[in-house]
């Protein structure tokens, strides 16, 4: 039975622009999740593709952080993007490398999240890229923009460039160190509406990875609906893994 299993609603959109990839070269495993900017067909089909090579680059290099930026430099070349009027699909990723005994390797560019649950205990392994982590909430204002991205995947910013304007790379990394649990990767439109409703998300990873998957990802659609006509796309890939 497979270790893995991921789930998607389209929500309120017209398109389902998530997407997730699993790959394994050599016996390291990738677990990808791409969050498509946009609502648009050409959206969808470049995600889809995208989350493919970044898992099997992540798998590939064995870490998670240089498959990310194998991908990154190899968006950002593209000619089309270059220039003061550059276009090209973009998606926030996240990529996660279980290579045999070795810690997780962790990275991500954007604000699709991967979480750890182990023994009960939930832990946030990525920090978003978006204008509330920039200006966060104060008592003088609620915070920057969450759905304004600093950095994705298929931007040509460099580390240097988004540091100076956001003070965080174009990626980050991180190696995760336990014997064995449970790993979560969410999009935006599976742990926002969580987060707004106060429901820990932890609290539903129970069952197979194909149930707890299904439950993240209906229930925040559910949740979204009470504040929003229009829910995201939500999208969740959940894995039992053995580090």
């Amino acid at each position: 039975m497979r270790n893995y299993a991921s789930s998607q609603k389209t929500g309120g959109r017209d398109q389902q622009c998530d997407a997730t990839a699993v790959a394994t070269v050599n016996g390291v495993r990738a677990y990808a999740l791409l969050d498509g900017i946009g609502d648009e067909p050409y959206v969808r089909d470049w995600t889809r593709a995208a989350a493919r090579r970044l898992a099997r680059s992540a798998a590939r290099l064995h870490d998670a952080e240089a498959g990310l930026r194998h991908e990154y430099a190899r968006y950002a070349r593209e000619s089309d993007r270059q220039g003061p009027w550059g276009l090209g699909p973009k998606a926030c990723a996240v990529v996660v490398v279980e290579a045999g005994g070795l810690p997780l390797s962790v990275a991500n560019s954007g604000d699709a999240r991967a979480y750890w649950l182990r023994r009960g205990s939930l832990q946030r392994l990525t920090s978003d890229h978006n204008l509330r982590r920039v200006y966060p909430p104060c008592d003088a204002h609620d915070g920057g923009n969450r759905h304004r991205v600093t950095s994705c995947l298929g931007a040509v910013e460099t580390d240097q460039e988004v540091m100076d304007i956001y003070n965080h790379p174009v990626v980050e990394a991180r190696a995760v160190y336990a014997e064995r649990g449970r790993l979560l990767l969410a999009s935006d439109g599976a742990y926002e509406p969580h987060e707004d409703a106060g429901q820990r998300i932890g609290d539903l990873l129970y069952g197979t990875p194909a149930e707890a998957a299904r439950r993240v990802v209906a229930d925040a659609v559910t949740a979204a609906l009470t504040v929003t006509t229009r829910p995201d796309n939500s999208t969740a890939l959940v894995a039992d893994l053995y580090v």
